[in-house]
């Protein structure tokens, strides 16, 4: 389980602080970039204003607030969802986002809180899933699994041998022309020191 805490800071004198438990990270994707920057944009501070405005219990209102992500615990297993799938007012539907995300074969997590135990933590990619398609809706899962030192493709009844070198086609395209492609949608990491 991934703890995560929120601190909110409401005025210079009062901070409000939450923790959270989480199963899996859902990281926000953007054009042409990489999994550590998803992560950095994730904890960036955000200002809570207009609707999303905080509700003050000791004041008793609505008050314009910043709200920051860290993550508290670090799991053995690290799930990250990435956010493939983005509602379009003017289309009126989800629509794929086949983003080129590049993503590492081993990871540190740098958006950890100042009381995180074994805040230096390494993880090993161990397995992601990839969606195949152009949408929500139409498409196909395949799993790529590390087992005994191999990459494998489950892909239905047939599993086959992957070159990690081949795991390029897995991070997208770097034009988002609605076009067919094999994109990362989830990816796990297992903690090295477990």
């Amino acid at each position: 389980m991934l703890a995560l805490t929120i601190p909110l800071l409401l005025f210079h004198w009062l901070v409000s602080s939450k923790d959270e438990n989480f199963l899996d990270l859902s990281i926000d994707v953007e054009e042409n970039t990489s999994i550590t920057t998803c992560l950095r944009v994730f904890s960036n501070i955000e200002t809570l204003s207009g609707e999303s405005k905080y509700y003050c219990e000791i004041c008793s209102s609505k008050q314009e607030a910043t709200k920051r992500m860290r993550i508290k615990k670090l799991p053995r297993i690290l799930a990250l969802h990435l956010k493939r799938f983005k509602y379009f007012e003017v289309f009126k539907q989800y629509k794929k986002l086949s983003y080129r995300v590049v993503f590492p074969f081993e990871l540190r997590l740098l958006n950890t809180s100042e009381d995180c135990t074994n805040s230096d933590r390494i993880y090993d990619l161990v397995s992601l899933v990839v969606h195949c398609g152009i949408g929500p809706n139409r498409g196909h899962y395949i799993a790529v699994v590390k087992r005994d030192g191999s990459w494998l493709v489950f892909d239905d009844e047939t599993v086959d041998r992957l070159d990690p070198s081949n795991f390029e086609e897995f991070y997208g395209v770097s034009h988002d022309l609605g076009r067919q492609s094999e994109t990362s949608y989830i990816l796990f990491y297992e903690s090295r020191d477990v």
